[in-house]
């Protein structure tokens, strides 16, 4: 990228690749004080840093790295109604028994276990639980899960309060043409969203969070659910210190990431790293280990090498250093930061291959340490189970819009590997980066964060070209499905995470959640 990164000057990023010379300092943790004193990589196994790396080549076909278990508290809210003579006795609804209610459990237990074992993602569903009692309502407001799956046949008003009360995420579930019909089918808009007025009153549950007959819309909405599990509290290693390539994301980025996200960043400077990759390329096994996994990677059949093979090299010795340090304070992200300038001379080639390696075996893995585009991009591999490319944003025309960067992931569709050109880092033009050919027709979800890290703007997108100009080196053209002359004038930040699939829904239901704003110029 040719622009200007806060904190270095225009001259320093765009400086002339000097693989072997010397590296300069960031702002980060020392060497004394990483990890609280954690052993450096000298006092390791320096091979332990090689069997890092052994993920680096996945085998085509599987599946990036599973996330913990969404757990979900299925709920089944009824009552049942006593004749009384000459007067209104029964609200609706098509259970008259509790025959009637028995075999309903034992149907939505049947349709509960179908729902888990196809889901794409790990859900663990527990027992389902009655309520029929004020205590039985406050029983399952307590339950330990992550998300309350709520079928709301009938019953007294304050027991639903009581679970949207719990704060945990609530999923109402009532039943219309899939039958027997329920009560809350006909009130829950007007009586436990708006409390019998105009305006909705209902302050832990909206609109979005009921469903009617479709497990289809229940499932996308636990995706969602297990997407923000799973990226909240995240652990970052820094890599150089923190960077932003915005003054709005320098001020609001960091604390964004630690309070609305919870995670966790460990800054680390480059001079601990530069002793670390020295120790590394005077270990003969560390050399071999690169040496091997080069030549894995230059075997596949997808695969074209354009630049020199030592950079590949370079990058699978570096891999399985970081890799090293990621794991001894149990990270998953990786930021660089200055990695157009400072880090090219520590690591003697771009860190852009090595943020694709780490992406396609399921970490997350982004340029400049910047926290306006790294959650979007931690929630995006969660929700979609694929990896997640951040890409430069152009002008948007005539329908569509151009996204490219040098450090993309090869496994967009989460098992297989595109075709790809190993090739130098197009501004300084050396080391290896990844030129990825992306499918035309392809359907992608397309994220703009705002620097402010106030809004996020998204579109669905489909593939047009994976073109060859003189940019970053994985290029996509992509056709805006929606108001694109909307995006033009509303779109915000930098940067885009671009994901395959669409899931512009589980974006917003997750987003609302975390108080981000989120508007869709794709109609959903």
């Amino acid at each position: 990228m040719s622009e200007h990164v806060t904190g270095i000057p225009r001259s320093a990023s765009n400086a002339p690749c000097a693989c072997g010379d010397s590296h300069q300092s960031a702002a980060g943790v020392s060497r004394r004080e990483f990890l609280g004193g954690a052993a450096a990589l000298g006092g390791l196994a320096l091979a332990a840093a090689a069997e890092a790396a052994a993920p680096a080549n996945p085998p085509a076909g599987q599946g990036l790295p599973k996330g913990a278990a969404l757990r979900v508290q299925p709920v089944f809210v009824w009552q049942l109604y006593q004749r009384h003579e000459h007067t209104s006795w029964r609200g609706y609804g098509g259970l008259h028994t509790k025959e009637d209610v028995d075999r309903e459990i034992a149907r939505i237990g049947g349709e509960l276990a179908k729902l888990a074992a196809g889901a794409e993602f790990p859900i663990e569903m527990l027992p389902l639980v009655s309520v029929n009692t004020d205590a039985e309502a406050d029983a399952a407001a307590a339950a330990q899960a992550d998300a309350l799956l709520v079928y709301a046949y009938a019953g007294p008003q304050p027991w639903l309060e009581k679970l949207a009360a719990s704060k945990k995420p609530n999923v109402m579930f009532v039943r219309h043409r899939s039958g027997p019909i329920y009560l809350w089918y006909e009130i829950a808009h007007w009586r436990f969203l708006r409390k019998n007025e105009d305006t909705f009153k209902e302050p832990n549950m909206d609109v979005h969070d009921v469903v009617v007959d479709d497990y289809g819309d229940v499932l996308w909405r636990l995706r969602a659910l297990y997407g923000l599990k799973n990226a909240l509290g995240t652990k970052v290693l820094a890599l150089g210190g923190l960077q932003s390539y915005s003054r709005p994301g320098e001020l609001y980025g960091p604390d964004h990431a630690k309070k609305t996200w919870k995670f966790e960043i460990v800054p680390v400077a480059f001079d601990e790293l530069a002793k670390r990759m020295a120790a590394a390329r005077a270990d003969q096994k560390a050399l071999q280990e690169a040496e091997r996994q080069t030549a894995e990677l230059l075997a596949q059949k997808n695969v074209t090498l354009q630049t020199d093979r030592e950079s590949v090299v370079n990058t699978f010795l570096s891999l399985g250093v970081i890799r090293a340090m990621m794991d001894e304070i149990g990270a998953t992200n990786l930021g660089v930061a200055h990695c157009m300038g400072g880090l090219i001379p520590i690591l003697k080639t771009p860190p852009c291959l090595v943020t694709s390696l780490l992406n396609d075996a399921g970490y997350t893995a982004f340029c400049h340490v910047d926290f306006t585009h790294t959650p979007p991009g931690v929630l995006m591999r969660w929700i979609s189970g694929k990896p997640s490319f951040v890409a430069n944003s152009h002008f948007p025309h005539h329908g569509m819009l151009t996204l490219a960067h040098c450090a993309a992931p090869r496994r967009m569709n989460g098992k297989d590997f595109e075709p790809t050109k190993i090739m130098t880092h197009f501004e300084s033009d050396c080391g290896a980066a990844t030129k990825v050919e992306y499918p035309k027709g392809q359907v992608t979800t397309n994220i703009l964060p705002n620097l402010a890290c106030t809004k996020w703007i998204g579109f669905r997108g489909k593939i047009l070209d994976s073109p060859a100009f003189d940019i970053c080196r994985s290029q996509m053209d992509i056709a805006i499905d929606g108001d694109w002359k909307k995006l033009l004038v509303e779109m915000q930040g930098f940067h885009t995470v671009i994901t395959y699939g669409d899931y512009l829904r589980e974006v917003g239901y997750a987003l609302k959640r975390l108080g981000i704003a989120w508007e869709s110029v794709t109609p959903t």
